[in-house]
């Protein structure tokens, strides 16, 4: 099965939990999006893979069209339900593949994508269409988990991402995203690194991970190095795994014409 198959099946199946996941939900990271914008009420903005559709919800009173892209149909429709109770009207919803936006030229002033690129299996491509439907002056509003620079970390944290969710791809190092970034054209303008913490349990309870594979991924957790499990700040108590620490980055790049 490739990978975007994968990717839907996998949210098809955990469309509701993905509303009312507290990391998506409440997130301190998408009001630091929404501060991270310049706005002035007249823009058109795409939210790609928008999932539970939060950060589409946030923006939604602040702009003058949302258009939320996911590639997952069950997904869009829980997204739908959550922003229109919320009562935003300005959203429409519209199945489509982050490599393959299905819109024209600089059709958008702000992209945004939060907690998703790590799904994709082509990131560069991604970029590609990010700086295509962006009109000249344009932002782009990227929030996603990232990688420590080293390589030992970098494995260790997609493999467990791997483990806990086959749909993973890869979670990339903040330099490499602002490396990707500058050499599709796009100028990186401000960026903030924070922490997340992860509840084990209701982290693979997010994917309904079957009970064989989780006592894999714990076995893996609690066989690593003492360098790991202190970099990522694992919290064990009786042989359990009680939480630990990834981080992100939220990141905002502008075309310049």
């Amino acid at each position: 099965m490739d990978i975007k198959k994968e990717v839907q099946q996998q949210f098809g199946k955990n469309a509701a939990s993905y509303v009312s996941s507290p990391i998506h939900k409440d997130g301190k990271d998408l009001l630091k999006m929404v501060e991270m914008a310049g706005i002035n009420g007249q823009e058109v903005l795409l939210d790609i893979a928008t999932g539970g559709g939060h950060t589409a919800n946030a923006f939604a009173p602040l702009v003058k069209k949302v258009t939320a892209v996911d590639l997952t149909i069950e997904m869009l429709a829980a997204a739908e339900g959550f922003i229109t109770e919320n009562g935003h009207q300005n959203v429409e919803f519209v199945q489509g593949d982050a490599e393959q936006i299905p819109f024209t030229d600089e059709s958008f002033d702000i992209v945004t994508c939060r907690i998703a690129p790590h799904h994709f299996p082509n990131v560069d491509l991604f970029i590609k269409e990010v700086y295509r439907v962006l009109k000249p002056g344009g932002q782009f509003l990227l929030d996603d988990n990232v990688v420590p620079e080293s390589k030992e970390y970098d494995q260790f944290y997609n493999t467990i991402e791997k483990i806990r969710d086959y749909s993973h791809f890869r979670a990339w190092k903040k330099s490499e995203w602002i490396q990707k970034l500058e050499d599709s054209g796009l100028e990186v303008f401000e960026w903030h690194r924070f922490e997340k913490m992860f509840q084990f349990e209701s982290w693979c309870a997010n994917m309904k991970l079957p009970e064989s594979e989780k006592i894999h991924l714990t076995k893996f957790i609690l066989e690593s190095s003492d360098k790991i499990k202190d970099k990522f700040r694992i919290l064990i108590q009786d042989e359990k795994i009680i939480s630990f620490n990834g981080e992100a980055i939220i990141l905002k790049a502008l075309k310049r014409k």
